[in-house]
């Protein structure tokens, strides 16, 4: 292995973390967390044409591969004068994808609350939005940490496919210099490295707050 080169590329590609990886799945997962809120709210509501788009959006998104997603926006969209730059592309994406798997997860945590907590907001006076604002709301979180941080770490490893519509993050650095040296595997392992190591400090981030939010569990 040449260690040189490894030692060498290991600041461009942290450089392509911090300057792409990161914020790339921090932006998209805020965006996706709106319209995740959204569209479980719409399969809630009793309104069946609501519920209806609601359904036919999480269906599409997750039952469609995220790489043909971002072709359709990034590729396919300017066959019919619709162009849009490879970060606005990935961030709509990856925001619609985390937005429909997101969904599922709120949508079933808003569930698991009991029904008698409804109750006794209405029985004093709350209307239903009041409620699940003050009273729902807060306790689905709870229950929803676990699976939306794992949401959120698969969606950093997907930022890596975002390397296919030219944008510059983590892996696509490496494919870079990759190409210039010709020593793929050595590349290609050290950016695998990489992102084990950040998945590695969020899982433990995602323990953290899990242990935050159990103090406030009755």
């Amino acid at each position: 292995m040449d260690w040189d080169l490894v030692l060498s590329s290991i600041w461009p590609l942290l450089d392509g973390a911090v300057r792409g990886t990161i914020p790339l799945a921090l932006v998209s997962f805020a965006l996706g967390l709106v319209l995740a809120l959204l569209a479980a709210l719409a399969r809630l509501s009793p309104r069946w044409w609501l519920s209806g788009i609601a359904r036919f959006y999480i269906s599409v998104i997750r039952g469609t591969p995220l790489i043909v997603q971002l072709y359709v926006v990034f590729f396919g969209l300017p066959s019919i004068d619709v162009v849009i730059p490879p970060w606005p592309s990935a961030i709509l994406v990856l925001s619609l994808n985390v937005g429909g798997y997101a969904a599922e997860i709120i949508r079933a945590a808003i569930l698991s609350i009991p029904r008698g907590q409804w109750e006794a907001a209405y029985t004093i006076g709350m209307p239903r939005w009041l409620a699940l604002r003050r009273i729902i709301l807060p306790q689905a979180v709870r229950v929803s940490v676990p699976p939306l941080s794992n949401t959120f770490i698969s969606l950093v490893k997907d930022t890596a496919l975002t390397s296919l519509i030219l944008v510059t993050e983590m892996f696509r650095r490496a494919q870079q210099i990759a190409a210039f040296s010709n020593e793929f595997l050595v590349l290609y392992i050290e950016a695998a490295v990489l992102y084990w190591v950040i998945c590695l400090v969020l899982s433990t981030g995602q323990g953290t707050l899990e242990r935050r939010l159990e103090r406030h569990v009755a």
